[in-house]
């Protein structure tokens, strides 16, 4: 792994710890081109809104790119640290954690037409909520550009193509 790590092929995620305990769970992975997805297993995900609607059996693939893409994109950012936060005990899974500083900032993807803004964030708010963690905000990664009501100020969504244009 450490090797298509460092060929950028792919990134890999560690989950995040933050006593420096011993580290629990596996890396996770984020292609760095989903073409060479495509090409290897011959299919074709779509990832644009009308295109997916047409094809609704493929919304949880279209996720998991989304998910990998979005991943692949933080990393590559070069400031923050990116991980992830496993479900594990009584903590929810959260996609990525960025730290800058001594800021963790909680990101969700939910690659879907209509967000429920109360139990699709629920991974966030738990991990905002927690002091040790000091999360001013959090990021709710969605696919279309259309403003989704979140009823918690603290978290700001954007859609994927938004993202990705940031550089």
């Amino acid at each position: 792994m450490d090797f298509l790590d460092s060929s950028l092929l792919l990134r890999t995620i560690q989950p995040l710890e933050i006593r420096n305990k011993k580290r629990r769970g596996y890396s996770k992975l984020c292609l760095c081109d989903h073409a060479i997805r495509a090409a290897w297993l011959q299919e074709i995900i779509p990832l644009d809104g009308e295109s997916l609607d047409r094809a609704p059996h493929l919304y949880d693939l279209a996720g998991y790119i989304a998910e990998s893409t979005a991943g692949y994109f933080l990393a590559s950012l070069g400031g923050p640290s990116v991980a992830y936060l496993p479900e594990r005990g009584g903590d929810l899974e959260v996609d990525f954690i960025l730290t800058i500083g001594e800021n963790r900032i909680p990101v969700e993807v939910k690659y879907r037409r209509v967000v429920d803004s109360m139990r699709d964030t629920l991974g966030l708010r738990v991990f905002m909520e927690k002091a040790a963690n000091n999360a001013p905000f959090g990021l709710l990664i969605t696919r279309d550009d259309t403003p989704s009501v979140v009823a918690d100020p603290r978290i700001i969504t954007i859609s994927l193509p938004a993202l990705l244009i940031v550089r």
